[in-house]
């Protein structure tokens, strides 16, 4: 059960500002959201293979070819800025 000091204690952890007002209003939601997952553990999944993610992940792999690069000159050709055959940054201080 969730209570206004619980509130209190998750705005400051969170960094937030909660009014007074606004405060029964969050022990009421957050309690909402404590009844269904106990809703959730009243289920059956005794015989529920367990799900990592919703939707399967497959890896797209591409053969690993070596190939010929670019030059130096081509690769600092579109470069706003160059110095000494190398790209040239801002300085970030």
């Amino acid at each position: 059960m969730i209570t206004g000091e619980d509130v209190d204690h998750i705005s400051w952890l969170a960094s937030i500002n909660v009014a007074e007002e606004e405060k029964e209003a969050f022990v009421a939601s957050f309690n909402s959201v404590l009844d269904y997952f106990h809703q959730l553990d009243e289920l059956d999944t005794e015989d529920v293979e367990p799900t990592y993610r919703v939707v399967d992940l497959t890896n797209v792999f591409r053969e690993d070819v070596v190939a010929e690069s670019i030059s130096q000159e081509e690769a600092l050709s579109n470069a706003s800025r160059r110095e000494n055959s190398y790209f040239k940054s801002p300085r970030i201080v």
